[in-house]
């Protein structure tokens, strides 16, 4: 005779987290109380009564300054505010999966939707979830809910959302489901199933489909524990439901070559154990089973200490924890802040169910079979081996700055503080380093003492070497006439200097506009973007002569491009001569109005009439392309009866 024990019989991850949550208030000292059996399992349920925690069946039961712990189950929103109102400690052990149900209804009411619930309508779960909207519908099979659609025709059309107790069946969730499809034309479906429980429920299935016989353990008022037995009488003619190892009866057994065993989530390890070391000594098995599931139940009660690295993979992501199956009858989970060492980083997105990660050990608690684990520890024990590799490998890394001090800046890189001084952080003498705050640079990783958890870092280390090879790259590629997009680094009188990728080269003021110009800052200042352009340059010296104006930007080439003799233009008195006065048609170029073309009469000099600063309309009447000379005329639009003024 063989004996199989399923892998996933026993505490899921919401009951191993109410149990441990009781376990905690309990050794504290506190007073403390259940807001009903914290689990449906009369063994555990009187352990905790003799730790001094008693079971209250309503919030007014609970005494000023008691610690009350709401089950895993949860509790409807009247239950909780009555809760509130009673001067008490509320610790919330309401599993991240049936919250989330409560969430969905409640958002499904508050947009219109009637919510319908797939489970027994007197399970505390459901009656839990039926509390957080004002008005829904419970069905505990697909009859139901085709006798009370066919009764509600009006609703076809309605906004409707299904979802389910966490511990239903698959067959029956899928069948109404499949119903409800075709019933209702504005439907939407949250399978809220378990994923702990489909799998126990799905591995039932197939253990009692190749068993003689099978052994359901659990608490006979567990719901989940009743669907298991259920579930394994479809496939299996022998189903004994016990509650503990001393309900087990050899006679039972005579005849049956392979025997199954699972059990309910509420079924602590301690139990599970018994009847499996009972079964063994009925069937005489010996130490070596075939398919190793001696083995097997090694592994699933073998002690795991705080220190330990395991492996695991990942089986569900809870809105607080993510469910952790290490192979063992320990139910693992990491607490979100122990997830990763960037707070903003989602479980979600570096985690996804069925991965397979390495984590370490926090908390062990054999008693109940759960395990707190922690990403978090394990990946900064693996960043500091690699702190001392990137050292020796002059690696390059990325940080992000999380703070400024005297000396320099504070980077966060994978989890360990890093110090950059300040002589090493790119920003000059006196400059805004606070403006790094919050942002990611990449940097090199100088020295690290493990020991003091002491990490120096350089971000000027990983500049130098940029802008060195961006030095090697240029001196290579230049020649005569190579545009580039620079920016101006400094300013003086003779000119300005401009960073082209990591090498400076300077424009001459002449070289800055076709305009006449005082200084260089008359066109460009420090920080400005600009196109230049190689004029000449020395290698061996290394200096570069760089142009900015170019042919476009030439002001009579523009003149030429958009004006023409006859044009009437707006223009600016810029001088006065005895022969006339030169007028600003546009920056960089003049005309002439002569003395005879300003007025449509005889004047003695220009400023009878005109003056500096003022301005007119003039025709163009002559246009000299080669000598660069404009011929303006007043007295010609006067003429033509046009308004000079």
């Amino acid at each position: 005779m063989r004996v199989t024990l399923a892998k996933s019989a026993g505490f899921c991850f919401g009951v191993s987290r109410a149990v441990e949550l009781v376990e905690q208030a309990a050794s504290s000292g506190k007073k403390v109380a259940t807001l009903g059996p914290i689990i449906h399992n009369r063994h555990v349920v009187a352990r905790f009564e003799s730790l001094g925690v008693r079971v209250i069946n309503a919030p007014e039961e609970a005494l000023p300054g008691e610690s009350v712990i709401i089950r895993s189950h949860g509790v409807s929103r009247d239950v909780y505010e009555r809760l509130q109102n009673q001067n008490v400690e509320i610790i919330d052990a309401t599993c991240p999966f049936v919250k989330r149900i409560h969430s969905i209804v409640s958002r499904a009411e508050e947009e219109g939707a009637l919510p319908i619930i797939i489970g027994t309508k007197t399970h505390p779960e459901v009656e839990g979830i039926a509390g957080w909207c004002g008005a829904c519908q419970v069905f505990e099979n697909r009859n139901e809910l085709e006798t009370w659609a066919k009764d509600h025709p009006e609703l076809r059309n309605s906004s409707i959302c299904i979802v389910s107790q966490t511990t239903s069946t698959e067959s029956l969730w899928n069948s109404c489901v499949d119903f409800a499809k075709k019933q209702f034309t504005n439907l939407k479906i949250f399978d809220t199933i378990c994923k702990a429980t489909e799998c126990r429920q799905s591995e039932a299935a197939q253990l009692s489909r190749i068993c003689g016989a099978m052994v359901v353990v659990g608490d006979l008022s567990s719901s989940n524990t009743g669907r298991l037995a259920m579930i394994c009488r479809e496939h299996c003619k022998q189903v004994h439901l016990v509650d503990n190892a001393s309900e087990l009866k050899p006679e039972d057994f005579r005849g049956v070559r392979v025997v199954g065993i699972t059990a309910g989530a509420s079924t602590p390890a301690w139990i599970i154990k018994e009847v499996y070391k009972t079964m063994s000594e009925i069937t005489n098995v010996e130490a070596v089973q075939e398919e190793n599931f001696a083995e097997l139940l090694e592994q699933s009660i073998k002690t795991l200490n705080t220190g330990d690295k395991v492996k695991g993979i990942v089986t569900s992501i809870g809105n607080t924890e993510v469910q952790v199956d290490l192979g063992t009858k320990h139910a693992g989970y990491i607490p979100y802040d122990e997830v990763s060492t960037d707070p903003s980083v989602k479980p979600e997105d570096v985690l996804k169910v069925g991965d397979e990660i390495e984590v370490f050990v926090v908390r062990v608690n054999d008693q109940e079979g759960t395990v707190q684990l922690s990403k978090k520890k394990l990946d900064g024990l693996k960043v500091w081996d690699d702190m001392a590799s990137w050292v020796e490998e002059k690696t390059t890394v990325e940080g992000t700055i999380t703070e400024e001090n005297k000396g320099g800046l504070v980077a966060n890189v994978q989890g360990i503080r890093v110090f950059i001084p300040a002589s090493q952080s790119g920003i000059a003498k006196g400059g805004d380093m606070a403006s790094m705050v919050g942002k990611t640079v990449s940097m090199k990783i100088t020295e690290v003492n493990r020991a003091r958890r002491r990490v120096i870092g350089s971000i000027r280390a990983v500049t130098s070497e940029a802008r060195k090879a961006a030095q090697e790259k240029i001196w290579a590629e230049i020649e005569n006439g190579k545009k580039y997009h620079g920016t101006v680094k400094s300013l003086t009188s003779y000119g300005a200097f401009v960073d082209i990728g990591g090498v400076d080269g300077m424009v001459h003021v002449s070289e800055l506009s076709w305009n006449r110009i005082k200084t260089p800052a008359d066109v460009v200042k420090v920080g400005d973007e600009i196109d230049v352009y190689v004029i000449s340059f020395d290698p061996e010296k290394h200096k570069i002569s760089l142009g900015y104006k170019t042919a476009e930007m030439n002001p009579w080439n523009q003149f030429m491009t958009n004006y023409q003799v006859g044009d009437v233009v707006d223009a600016k008195v810029v001088k006065l001569m005895t022969f006339g006065a030169f007028a600003e048609i546009i920056p960089g170029v003049d005309g002439l109005i002569h003395i005879s073309q300003i007025a449509d009469r005889r004047i003695g000099k220009p400023e009878d009439v005109l003056s500096e600063g003022q301005d007119v309309k003039v025709k163009i009447t002559d246009v000299d392309a080669e000598n660069k000379r404009i011929s303006l005329s007043i007295r010609a639009l006067l003429e033509d009866g046009e308004d000079a003024e």
